[in-house]
């Protein structure tokens, strides 16, 4: 199943989009906890999972190995990432060859941070050194469906919003047929973006990302390597709870859940969910937006 056509059906028919995100494991224990995880949420019924590429482009080959135990063992929809970095040309021509071999049809096509210790991305000889080049490359020689990333923040690298949209621009021209949002807190800021992506002519859909907070220490690193904001009063709260684990985990689900909610009411395509290789969260959440009849 090609995303973007789901998209296109669901969006005359008024379905939701619900998809989940995880990580290759570096570890046997680590799959096995990665596929049990999987198999919690799969009466869910996920559009769609994504795998991400690994800092660097260090799980290369896990990458591709997982997205396609999911797509044939568990029957699930799975988009693996790609990114530019580390590698040239013809390496990502045989990452493709590979996914395409595994009967996968969709990837997220991303520049990709740099990789460990290094202060900035580097074009790698013979490689690409932007996601839009990555994207019109996928797209001239494979008929992968193409996902881009965006930012309702600015992406550190980038000195304000409406650069940020001009890059993106370049990626739908490029080839992106659908786009997922880095995480936020502050669903005004996702819309504020979509607002300015639409008034600049970017028609794709724009799936909103969502990270439940279960641990107030790892947040906080995230946004800041992200450029994220969390709003003050939420941090606040979360700060209060940071000595008691189960406390942080009812105000993450809690906090994530009315985001999610909003987001739907308000015509969002969907959640795009950042699991972390964990179940219980994503699953609360999805229990009560069922419940409440928006998935």
């Amino acid at each position: 199943m090609r995303i973007a056509d789901f998209l296109r059906e669901a969006g005359s028919s008024g379905r939701k989009c619900v998809s989940f995100e995880f990580f290759p494991p570096r570890t046997a224990a680590g799959e096995a906890a990665l596929f049990e995880a999987i198999e919690e949420l799969r009466p869910l019924d996920p559009t769609f999972v994504s795998v991400t590429y690994g800092a660097g482009g260090s799980t290369r080959d896990k990458t591709v190995e997982i997205t396609g135990r999911i797509r044939k063992e568990l029957r699930i929809e799975a988009m693996a990432h790609l990114t530019c970095v580390g590698a040239s040309r013809a390496e990502i021509g045989g990452v493709l060859d590979r996914l395409l071999a595994q009967g996968i049809e969709n990837v997220l096509a991303l520049r990709g941070d740099p990789p460990q210790g290094a202060d900035r991305f580097e074009r790698p000889p013979d490689g690409f050194g932007y996601a839009n080049e990555l994207a019109a490359f996928v797209r001239a020689r494979y008929p992968f469906c193409i996902g881009g990333a965006c930012y309702p923040e600015p992406h550190p690298e980038t000195p304000d919003l409406d650069t940020g949209i001009e890059h993106l621009r370049l990626k739908v021209r490029a080839g992106a047929e659908f786009l997922i949002s880095q995480l936020f807190f502050d669903n005004r800021l996702y819309f504020r973006f979509v607002d300015k992506a639409r008034a600049a002519g970017i028609e794709v859909p724009i799936i909103p990302g969502i990270m439940p907070v279960t641990n107030v220490e790892q947040i906080e690193r995230f946004t800041r390597t992200i450029g994220a904001t969390i709003p003050a009063g939420y941090r606040a709260e979360l700060q209060n709870r940071k000595d008691d684990p189960d406390a942080v985990i009812e105000m993450g689900v809690a906090y994530a859940t009315a985001q999610c909610q909003d987001l739907l009411n308000q015509g969002a395509p969907g959640i795009h969910f950042y699991t972390l290789n964990k179940s219980p969260a994503t699953r609360r959440i999805m229990k009560a937006l069922k419940e409440r009849g928006l998935v």
